[in-house]
C-alpha cells in the first residue's frame, strides 16, 4: 500500500512537471493576414533627461495600432501593440536578433523582440525584420509609458494618458515601410512620425555590390543649438555628436587593414565623392543608393575580404585634401564629422577618436565550405541628432557545409 502511495506521487510530480514543461513549450498561435504589408519601427527620440529638459518625459514608447479607446478616451486595447518600445540601437542587422535574447523587455525596435508574424524572403532578401500587419489605412498612436516591465495595458489608469502622436497611415499591400519616430523641431520639442516605403526588394541589385544611401533625419535647428545645451561633446560620438549642417558632401574611403591613414586606403577609394545630403524629416522619399565592390581590395582571394569604410561628412567647398580640422577634436564647427564601419571584432586604431564607430558593411559568415565567406549588403545610414544608426539588409546565402 505504501509502495502503491509512492508510485501515485512520482506519477503526479511527473504529470505536473509535464504540465508545467508543455506550459513552457507552448505554440504561439499566429493570425495568419491575407494582404499584409511589412513594417518595421524604429525610436529615434535620442535625448536624454536633464536639468534643461527636466520636465519633457522620457522616451520610452507603446504603439498602438487601430487602438479601442474607452469612454474617458485611454486605450484600452488594439489590434497591434508594440510595447516597451526604447531609444533604437545604433545598429541594426540583417537578421531578428532580439527575439527571446535579454533580461529585460526593452524593445529597440518592432517586432524586434515581438513574437509576431514577420516577412518572408521576398525577392532573395531576408523581411524577417519586419512585422506583417494588414495592409490598409490604420489610425497609430504612440503613447509615452514609464519605464518598468509592466505591460500597457495592466498600468495603472493614469500612466496610459500621455499621447506622443495620434495620427493615420496607408500601407499598400506587400509594400515595406519603415517608420520612424522623430523630434521634428529641436527648439519646439515637436515630435512626428516618418514614414518610408522602401524600394531596395524592387531594384536589380548585383550580388558583388555593397549598396548604401543616406538619410539627415535630425530635427530643424538641431546643428545651430548650442553645444552645451545638446548636452555637450560628449552627447554624441565624435564631431557629430553637435550635428551636421543641413547640406553636407559624402565622400567614400575605402581600407584593407585597420590602418586609418592613407597608407592604409584601397587605391580608387580614398575620398571619393558620393552625393550631397540635404536635412529632411518630411518629404517621404527613398534615397538613392550608392555602391562599391565587395572585392575593391585587389589582393583579397575573392572570397573573403577584411575591407571597411570610411564615411566623411562635408560643408561645401570641403574635403580630404583641405580639412582644417584634428582627428582628436571634436570641435569642428558643423563642417566636417565621419562614420568608420570598421572590421567586426577589431579595435579603431589612433587617429579614429573622432569618428563614429559603426559594424562593417560586409556580412562575413560560415557558408558553404567556406568559413568565413564574406557577401554583399544593402544598408541605410541614418543621422539624427548627433547620432549615427546603421541598418543592414541581407541576400539569403547557402548554410554552412560541414
Amino acid at each position: 500500500m505504501m509502495l502503491r502511495s509512492k508510485i501515485q506521487n512520482i506519477l503526479s510530480y511527473a504529470s505536473l512537471a509535464l504540465l508545467f514543461f508543455m506550459a513552457g513549450c507552448s505554440k504561439v498561435e499566429y493570425k495568419k493576414i491575407d494582404d499584409p504589408a511589412y513594417l518595421r519601427v524604429f525610436n529615434n527620440l535620442n535625448y536624454k533627461i536633464g536639468i534643461d529638459n527636466k520636465d519633457e518625459l522620457l522616451p520610452f514608447l507603446t504603439m498602438l495600432i487601430d487602438p479601442e479607446m474607452g469612454q474617458d478616451g485611454i486605450p484600452i486595447n488594439a489590434a497591434i501593440k508594440g510595447d516597451f518600445l526604447d531609444q533604437r540601437e545604433p545598429y541594426a542587422p540583417p537578421y531578428p536578433s532580439h527575439v527571446g535574447s535579454g533580461t529585460t523587455k526593452n524593445n529597440p525596435e518592432y517586432p524586434g523582440r515581438e513574437n509576431v508574424l514577420v516577412g518572408p524572403v521576398l525577392n532573395g532578401y531576408d523581411l524577417s525584420s519586419w512585422a506583417q500587419v494588414p495592409s490598409g489605412k490604420h489610425r497609430i498612436v504612440f503613447m509615452f509609458r514609464p519605464k518598468n516591465e509592466i505591460p500597457f495595458f495592466a498600468l495603472e489608469t493614469k500612466l496610459k494618458k500621455n499621447v506622443l502622436i495620434d495620427t493615420t497611415i496607408v500601407l499598400d499591400s506587400k509594400e515595406v515601410y519603415t517608420l520612424h519616430v522623430l523630434q521634428k523641431d529641436y527648439q519646439s520639442r515637436k515630435n512626428g512620425i516618418y514614414l518610408r516605403k522602401e524600394n531596395f526588394q524592387k531594384l536589380p541589385l548585383s550580388d558583388s555590390l555593397i549598396y548604401v544611401n543616406f538619410y539627415n533625419m535630425s530635427s530643424k535647428g538641431y546643428w545651430e543649438a548650442d553645444n552645451e545645451a545638446k548636452g555637450g561633446t560628449t552627447y554624441g560620438m565624435g564631431a557629430l555628436g553637435n550635428g551636421i549642417r543641413d547640406e553636407m558632401n559624402i565622400f567614400l574611403s575605402l581600407y584593407k587593414n585597420a590602418n586609418p591613414l592613407p597608407a592604409g586606403r584601397i587605391p580608387g577609394y580614398g575620398g571619393k565623392y558620393l552625393t550631397t545630403l540635404k536635412r529632411n524629416s518630411e518629404v517621404l522619399e527613398v534615397s538613392p543608393y550608392y555602391s562599391f565592390p565587395l572585392f575593391a581590395d585587389g589582393t583579397s582571394d575573392g572570397i573573403h575580404t577584411e575591407m571597411w569604410q570610411r564615411f566623411d561628412f562635408f560643408a561645401k567647398g570641403m574635403d580630404l585634401t583641405n580639412n582644417p580640422y584634428g582627428q582628436y577634436t571634436p570641435l569642428t564647427d558643423n563642417n566636417w564629422a565621419s562614420v568608420n564601419c570598421f572590421m567586426s571584432g577589431k579595435t579603431p586604431q589612433p587617429g579614429m577618436e573622432n569618428s563614429v564607430s559603426l559594424p562593417n558593411m560586409i556580412v562575413n559568415i560560415h557558408s558553404g565550405k567556406y568559413n568565413p565567406r564574406s557577401f554583399a549588403t544593402v544598408n541605410t545610414i541614418e543621422i539624427v541628432n548627433g547620432r549615427a544608426y546603421l541598418t543592414t539588409i541581407q541576400r539569403k546565402y547557402a548554410p554552412p557545409i560541414y
